[in-house]
């Protein structure tokens, strides 16, 4: 990703949804081969914000409080396919990732990168609480 097409806090104009999604594509791609062969069919979409249904379900307080979100059913959970099952799919929310970006040192690449790992976490099967004992034995 060309640094020069992403605006800096202080430039004139914020990440696009493509721009997000050529970093996660990006992020994806630098992952070990051995390791995307394990995520069999995933989607991923780029988002301004979550679907009012999933602020109500997950009962944020605001559409900022979430950065990214795995749909679909664990691969250790597919066993036999349901009819009429959508493919597992990894959404990420480009305006609280802007945010959360503003107000952090991190890249916006590092950030989106953590975002996808983190949810493809979710698509193996693992809480919230799994990757942070991850994160913690990694640092």
């Amino acid at each position: 990703m060309d640094d020069t097409r992403i605006a800096t806090l202080g430039g004139s104009r914020a990440a696009s949804l493509g721009d997000i999604e050529a970093m996660a594509i990006a992020a994806y791609a630098d992952l070990p081969q051995e390791f995307r062969s394990l995520c069999g069919e995933i989607r991923f979409i780029v988002a301004d914000f979550p679907e009012e249904d999933v602020i109500e379900e997950m009962e944020l307080e605001t559409e900022f409080d979430i950065l990214g979100l795995f749909e679909g059913r664990p691969i250790g959970d597919l066993g036999v396919p349901v009819t009429g099952e959508m493919t597992n799919r990894i959404l990420l929310y480009r305006r609280p990732i802007l945010d959360f970006w503003a107000e952090n040192d991190e890249t916006l690449e590092a950030i989106v990168r953590h975002v996808l790992i983190h949810e493809i976490g979710h698509h193996f099967g693992l809480s919230d609480a799994d990757m942070e004992d991850l994160e913690r034995q990694a640092d």
